[in-house]
């Protein structure tokens, strides 16, 4: 039933105050349109306690990571004397084959050590995931291990076995095998080494935790239907890991592109993204092109990223649709 511009409802969803109001209309039990609306804002929903919960870390975040990220993406547009905009510092950047040629190595390196770590993560993550050895959390000790030392510490020790009179060069001649010592330091070949030892540890963790959750119910099934160890793996085993493959492509590859000290200690002259970064800022003190460099190699990575992880699920959805 409705009058002129009142609408009938029901007085027991109604608040107090609007309700005693009502009693006191002339039309009893209709209300007006305001009184609808401040009878919605009076019934909305407290907030919940897990919007509390998540609240701190979503402060956290705005304060140390977001805010920075806005910063560093002001400076990137500024001036020198930060008295106006301008695109200078990203035209300098974007057409300077010097940077590109950096950026270019950047990426090289990234896909080089991710590559590394996923030939030798994946079996070390598969046996860890299969074994049913008592020995299996000690296992799994030695591969979480080496993140409890400082990467700074184990780039040096990289230094003692790479270097002309390390254990490597020493051995190799000892035998017989090399008449002079091998370049292993202040190139590429050093820096990818040092690199992958000191971020394979999040491959294989990455790895590990996807192959667990394969329910041994398909590789049984893939037996009982015929199928080789080769077969099972290439058709089951591998499209079902390719989540955690890309995960942990992600994480090393970003780690990669975003480190500077393996790549200072172990490089020598070998320049990357992070490493010009950080020369910028401490050396030259040139905090806008440093800002504009961080943001070009922010930019392309996720990028590159998105790319690699399109490519890696449309992959994974193809290998299951052929089961």
């Amino acid at each position: 039933m409705r009058a002129s511009g009142k609408t009938a409802i029901s007085k027991a969803v109604l608040p107090q105050s609007i309700v005693e109001r009502c009693e006191k209309d002339p039309v009893d039990g209709y209300l007006t349109q305001n009184d609808m609306i401040d009878s919605m804002k009076s019934r909305r929903a407290p907030i919940s306690k897990s919007t509390l919960l998540i609240l701190p870390i979503v402060l956290f975040l705005m304060v140390f990571f977001v805010v920075p990220y806005v910063v560093i993406l002001f400076l990137s547009f500024s001036k020198e004397d930060t008295t106006g905009l301008t695109l200078a510092n990203y035209s300098k950047v974007l057409s300077d084959v010097y940077y590109f040629k950096i950026l270019l190595n950047t990426f090289l390196l990234g896909i080089g050590v991710t590559s590394l770590s996923l030939v030798l993560g994946y079996p070390c993550g598969y046996f860890i995931a299969k074994t049913k050895s008592s020995f299996k959390g000690f296992f799994m000790f030695l591969v979480i291990s080496p993140l409890l030392v400082s990467v700074i510490i184990r780039s040096y020790g990289w230094m003692i076995i790479l270097g002309k009179t390390g254990l490597i060069n020493t051995f190799l001649m000892g035998i017989g095998l090399i008449d002079e010592p091998l370049k292993l330091m202040y190139n590429w070949t050093g820096v990818v080494i040092g690199m992958t030892q000191v971020l394979l540890p999040f491959m294989i963790l990455s790895i590990a935790s996807v192959i667990e959750n394969i329910g041994e119910e398909l590789t049984d099934m893939s037996d009982i239907l015929g199928a080789t160890k080769f077969q099972t793996f290439m058709k089951i085993i591998l499209p079902l890991t390719l989540d955690g493959i890309a995960s942990g492509c992600i994480i090393v590859f970003m780690l990669t592109i975003g480190s500077f000290v393996t790549v200072m200690l172990l490089g020598g002259s070998t320049m990357v993204m992070s490493l010009l970064i950080y020369q910028e800022v401490l050396n030259i003190m040139d905090f806008n092109l440093a800002s504009t460099i961080g943001t070009v190699l922010l930019g392309t990575s996720l990028i590159f990223l998105y790319a690699q992880v399109k490519l890696i699920k449309r992959k994974g959805t193809e290998s299951l649709a052929k089961v």
